[in-house]
This record gives structure tokens, sequence and C-alpha cells, in this order.
């Protein structure tokens, strides 16, 4: 197999973890959010970047996600714990943010060695060190691995919809054979959301969820 086919065979593996490749999460109701759920990836700054895939190099959009404006990049990376554990192949999220979050399951944190805290996306003070492995070097960070918390993401319309606000914390109940009720779920309004649950691989697997499926919101 050559190397585009490789790197081909990777990336439909990954947006698969992603639900990317699952058309239903387009799809909600009025009563029903839809899930996605977010395999590992990082979020990295342009500076970090260029010290593991070399001076001048830029993110290479590969597909496209269901957020507006962000995008799975074409570019992996390595991540290495404390203990030399590693996982590979891990998809890089464009486009550059401020600040390098790795976003990981518990499961990802057990295999690494490493207890990553449940964070909201961007508190990053006091998480978990981590290197980052690339074609050109490496860097190790003294912070930045987290587990995401559960969230939803927002319009201001749906928002009005739902009757929550930015930062609300509400209940996601999620029904079938495996059926249980996501506590401590933040609400995220912006203007440029599309309405969209974010659950790690560890929560997903718990409620036997894929990526479409739906879940009701339920406020206290």
């Amino acid at each position: 197999m050559d190397k585009d086919k490789i790197i081909d065979a990777i990336t439909n593996r990954i947006l698969q973890e992603l639900g990317l490749d699952d058309d239903r999460h387009n799809f909600h109701d009025a009563h029903g959010i839809s899930i996605a759920i977010s395999a590992r990836h990082v979020h990295i700054t342009r500076e970090v970047f260029e010290q593991i895939y070399g001076s001048g190099r830029d993110l290479t959009a590969y597909t496209m996600l269901y957020q507006p404006g962000e995008f799975a990049a074409a570019e992996v990376i390595t991540l290495v714990g404390p203990r030399l554990r590693a996982i590979q192949d891990v998809r890089i999220l464009g486009p550059f943010r401020k600040a390098t979050q790795i976003e990981l399951s518990r499961t990802d944190g057990v295999l690494l060695g490493i207890e990553p805290p449940v964070r909201r996306s961007g508190d990053l003070a006091g998480s978990e060190p981590i290197v980052l492995v690339g074609p050109a070097g490496s860097i190790s960070l003294k912070e930045g691995a987290i587990c995401a918390n559960r969230h939803i993401h927002i319009s201001p319309e749906d928002a009005r919809r739902f009757n929550v606000k930015d930062n609300d914390i509400v209940k996601i109940r999620i029904p079938g054979i495996r059926a249980l009720t996501f506590e401590n779920v933040q609400i995220r309004v912006n203007e440029n959301y599309l309405l969209q649950m974010h659950l790690d691989t560890d929560d997903a697997n718990a409620a036997g969820i894929r990526s479409g499926d739906l879940g009701e919101l339920i406020k206290d």
C-alpha cells in the first residue's frame, strides 16, 4: 500500500470515529438534539504546528466538519505520555487556535499514563502535560491535555427554542436498551453554531450511542 492510500485509510478510520461518515449527524427535530461522537483530537497553534511539522507549513483541510469553518486536517500527530506510552495518528482539527488543546477520553489517558481533567474548552491551566511528535520534531507541553466536558453547540435561535442560555448546565436523556441520562452538560451559544451535542467515546460507548442519534434535553 502506497503512502497516499495509507493516509486515506487512516483518515477514513478517524472520520468514522468522529461520526462524520454518517449523514444522520445533520438531523435533529423539535425535541431531540443530534449527538456527535468526538474521538481523540488536537487543536493546535501555528507556532506549535510549525515546530512539529516544519517552518512555513500550514494545515491541509481534508474534510469540513459540521460546525462552520472547522475542518479535519490531513495532518496527524503522535501523543506520548510520561511513561513513553504513545497513541499514533491523532487527527489535528483546524483552523489554528490561540492555545494547543489535546482532547482525550479517560480511556486514552489510562493508555498514556496521564489523568486529563474534565474541562471546558480553553480551560487548560493545570491540565496534564504531554508530548506531541510530528514528522519534523517534537514538543513537550507543560499543560494542554484534557477530557472535554459534555457540551452542546447551539445558535441563539435554537437556544430560545429550547429555553436555555450560554453556560447553562442541563441534562440529556438517551433512550434505548442502554438508556441513561447525562448530567453536567454545558450549553455553548454562538451565532455561528449549528445544533449538536458532543460526547467523547467513553460516554458514547456507555450509552450505546452512534453519531446522529438523538438525545432529549432536560433542564432542571
